[in-house]
């Protein structure tokens, strides 16, 4: 027997199986989605047809945008629990603008960005200069922008938009509506910020080490009320989508986003002590969510059972991750 010839076989064997644990290991998160979709493809003749694909990239974009801003949040070691509020109180006043500009679009969409873009600069001023923790300045804005989001419909929605309105939501890019082209830019534009400019980098610095970021010669202040004045800004376009999809103002639109939100950015491999995640696992996250979302309304899964399942995986994706970021390690 030719012990010579078979012992690097073998040692080409176990690298080849190491490299492939290694492999799954990294991309565990894109595993369990294909294992999700899978399981729904199967159970459903529906789910992976084309037009639920789309369904699903539609109902994704402005959940999308607020994940995004949330996920420079997180990195830098805060937390933005505003969000859902902002799009609300966002979508309220480009609504209140529609309904009073007739069918001037430019109006509407400046009012939308300007309101989110305001709420997320006063809570980037709070945390950044006055050094209240992000977890108090943001539930406070989020009561905030609740209760303005009623004042603006005194307590009620706002109807009888122009069908123009609806443009925002419906209008069509190469094929695909306009928040979906939206969310795919933002996605690539913001995973191309964080890899490869100095921007990105100081941010994951601050979440790293505030203090070692500081010594180092990074403004902290500006960095953190920029990544808060992002995601409002964010928040504010994704409450013009969501509007402008039912070309109604309703004071409750986003209730929860913010949860999901941040559920999206830690199925995505980030921590919430900062300094560790990526958009393109905040992109699987909130895609990961979406599909769930999904496929259980196909399967006709009532309501409340559709929290718990959902919990459920949402627990088991992360401990998952963890897992494989621990595994990593070794």
């Amino acid at each position: 027997m030719n012990t010579t010839a078979t012992a690097p076989a073998a040692l080409q064997r176990s690298n080849w199986k190491k490299l492939a644990g290694n492999f799954l290991v990294r991309h565990i998160m894109v595993v369990v989605m294909l294992l999700i979709v899978g399981f729904f493809a199967y159970r459903s003749a529906r789910f992976a047809t084309p037009d639920n694909l789309t369904n699903i990239l539609i109902a994704a974009a402005p959940f999308a945008l607020i994940a995004l801003g949330q996920t420079l949040v997180i990195l830098t070691g805060g937390i933005d629990l505003s969000v859902g509020s902002v799009m609300a109180v966002s979508a309220m006043a480009a609504a209140w603008t529609a309904k009073n500009a007739g069918d001037n679009l430019l109006l509407p969409l400046v009012a939308a960005v300007a309101a989110g873009l305001f709420a997320g600069s006063i809570n980037g001023f709070i945390v950044s200069q006055l050094g209240v923790p992000p977890f108090i300045t943001t539930l406070g804005m989020l009561t905030l922008a609740s209760g303005f989001a009623y004042v603006i419909g005194d307590g009620a929605p706002i109807n009888g938009l122009p069908a123009s309105f609806g443009l925002f939501a419906n209008t069509q890019v190469l094929g695909l509506t306009l928040p979906v082209v939206l969310m795919i830019v933002a996605i690539l534009g913001l995973a191309f910020v964080m890899k490869r400019t100095n921007y990105g980098l100081r941010v994951y610095a601050i979440g790293g080490n505030r203090l070692a970021a500081e010594i180092a010669g990074v403004r902290s202040r500006r960095i953190l009320f920029s990544v808060y004045a992002i995601s409002g800004l964010l928040a504010g376009l994704s409450g013009l989508m969501l509007a402008s999809r039912v070309i109604t103002g309703a004071p409750n639109l986003g209730q929860g986003y913010e949860l999901d939100a941040i559920a999206a950015v830690v199925i995505g491999g980030a921590s919430l002590m900062g300094g560790r995640g990526t958009v393109w696992g905040t992109a699987i996250g909130l895609l990961l969510i979406q599909t769930i979302n999904n496929g259980l309304d196909l399967l006709l899964v009532p309501a409340y059972w559709q929290n718990v399942i959902k919990g459920v995986i949402i627990v088991a994706a992360v401990g998952v991750d963890v897992w494989a970021a621990r595994r990593g390690r070794r």
